[in-house]
C-alpha cells in the first residue's frame, strides 16, 4: 500500500530511462546541445525565415558574443559551419552575409577551354607586371636549362571582390610573345587570362593542364591582395600548361580564399 502513496516526484525517478528521455522538455534538451550548434541552428532558421535576406549582413561576432553570452570561439565555429553549408559568405573586413550562392564565385571546370574562359566573368588586376627574374624552383618545374623565368603577378576579382592571388611563370621564349602586351603591365585591369593571351601566339596549341590542389596558409602577398590574415587557410592550385609537343609553356601558382571561391571539377568516364 505504501507504494500507492509514494509521492509523484519520487515515482518519476523510477521511470525507465528511455521513457524519461521522451518526456524531457525541449528547452532542457537544448541545454545539452553544444553552444556553437545551437547558435548555428538559430542563425540558419533566421536566414530561412527571411530575417536576413540575400546579401544582408548578419550580426558581427562581437555582437553575438554580447547578445548570447557566448565565447568568440563558439560564435566563430557556428559561422564556419554556416559557410561550409553555403548558408552565408564572409567578406574580410566587411562581415558575414546571407545568401552565399549569389555572391561566392563558383567555377566548374572540365576542359582547357573552361580554364581559358575565366575571363568571361572575372577581372585580372596586375600587381607586378611581366618581368625577368631568377627562380630556381619555377625554372625546374618548367624544365628549363637555366634559372631564368619571366613572371607576372595579379589578383582576380569577381563582382569587385578579390578572391585569388596568382603568380604566373613563363619560359623566356614564351614570354617574348606577350612581352609588349598592355594587359600584363603593372596596374593593368582586364578580363583576360594569361594563357588566353598566350595561345594565339603559340606555334603548338595547349594540350594539357596538370594541376595539384593543396591547402596552405596565405603568404604575405596573397593576404594583402585579398584582404585576409597572414595565416588564413587558402586553397592553393598549381597548374602547369603544356602544348601538344609536351613542352611546358606556363606555370601558374594561385591562392584562393575559400570563403569567396568554390572550385569544382567535372570528371567523366574514359571510353
Amino acid at each position: 500500500m505504501r507504494s500507492e502513496r509514494t509521492p509523484a516526484h519520487v515515482r518519476s525517478e523510477r521511470t525507465p530511462a528511455h521513457v524519461r528521455s521522451e518526456r524531457t522538455p525541449a528547452h532542457v534538451r537544448s541545454e545539452r546541445t553544444p553552444a556553437y550548434q545551437a547558435l548555428r541552428e538559430r542563425l540558419r532558421d533566421e536566414i530561412v525565415a527571411g530575417r536576413y535576406p540575400d546579401g544582408t549582413r548578419l550580426p558581427t561576432e562581437s555582437e553575438l558574443v554580447a547578445r548570447h553570452g557566448l565565447s568568440r570561439q563558439t560564435v566563430r565555429r557556428a559561422f564556419q559551419d554556416l559557410v561550409a553549408e553555403g548558408m552565408v559568405f564572409r567578406v574580410p573586413g566587411r562581415g558575414t552575409y546571407a545568401g552565399e550562392q549569389s555572391r561566392r564565385y563558383l567555377r566548374q571546370l572540365g576542359s582547357i577551354e573552361d580554364l581559358m574562359s575565366l575571363s568571361d566573368d572575372t577581372t585580372m588586376e596586375v600587381l607586378d607586371g611581366l618581368r625577368r627574374r631568377v627562380d630556381v624552383e619555377a625554372a625546374s618545374r618548367l624544365r628549363l636549362d637555366d634559372d631564368i623565368v619571366h613572371t607576372v603577378v595579379f589578383r582576380r576579382l569577381h563582382e569587385g571582390v578579390a578572391f585569388g592571388h596568382t603568380t604566373v611563370h613563363l619560359p623566356p621564349e614564351v614570354a617574348v610573345l606577350v612581352s609588349s602586351s598592355p594587359h600584363l603591365a603593372t596596374g593593368a585591369i582586364s578580363t583576360h587570362t594569361v594563357i588566353g593571351l598566350l595561345e594565339p601566339h603559340l606555334t603548338s596549341p595547349i594540350a594539357e593542364a596538370a594541376q595539384s590542389i593543396t591547402v596552405a596558409a596565405a603568404d604575405a602577398a596573397a593576404a594583402a591582395a585579398v584582404g585576409c590574415a597572414g595565416d588564413h587557410p587558402m586553397l592553393r592550385v598549381d597548374r602547369l600548361y603544356t602544348d601538344d609537343t609536351g613542352r611546358p609553356v606556363e606555370l601558374a601558382v594561385s591562392q584562393f580564399q575559400p570563403e569567396q571561391y568554390t572550385y569544382r571539377v567535372t570528371l567523366r568516364r574514359s571510353g
